[in-house]
């Protein structure tokens, strides 16, 4: 699937609710669904710089199939649902796509406008990290 069509399916998915309440549910429920990121992973260097709550991003290159696979975790349950989100859009994606990928959905499903200003700096941070990774990796 591709960045796109992940980025439709979630948009599709947030429609379905109209709320705001509704929605931080939803979001709540999807970082709640998030694979628990092994301890090992919880450093200082995957720590994303610029976030309220602590955020840990992992990124491991699969060279076989030639793209990124994201593994994270936040301590605070709305930026879990925010991470969660990052991750089901750009996971196992080429450096590449990842690199030129507009993140329209962030706008679309009303996220950017309904975050406070340190958690909307936080979710600029973690596109800035996951791109930032993909650059590192386009070499390969």
């Amino acid at each position: 699937m591709t960045i796109n069509e992940r980025q439709d399916e979630i948009i599709e998915e947030f429609e379905d609710f109209d709320d705001w309440m509704d929605r931080y549910q939803l979001l709540i429920d999807m970082g709640n669904s998030l694979e628990p990121l092994d301890e090992k992973y919880k450093t200082e260097s995957n720590l994303i710089e610029g976030c309220q709550s602590r955020v840990w991003l992992q990124a491991d290159y699969q060279a076989e199939q030639g793209v990124i696979h994201f593994q994270g975790e936040s301590d605070a349950l709305i930026v879990k649902g925010i991470v969660s989100l990052l991750i089901r859009v750009l996971n196992d994606q080429r450096p590449d796509d990842i690199l030129h990928a507009d993140l329209y959905f962030i706008d679309r499903i009303g996220l950017r406008e309904h975050l406070s200003p340190t958690r909307s700096n936080g979710l600029v941070a973690m596109v800035k990290q996951m791109k930032a990774y993909a650059l590192a990796f386009l070499s390969h």
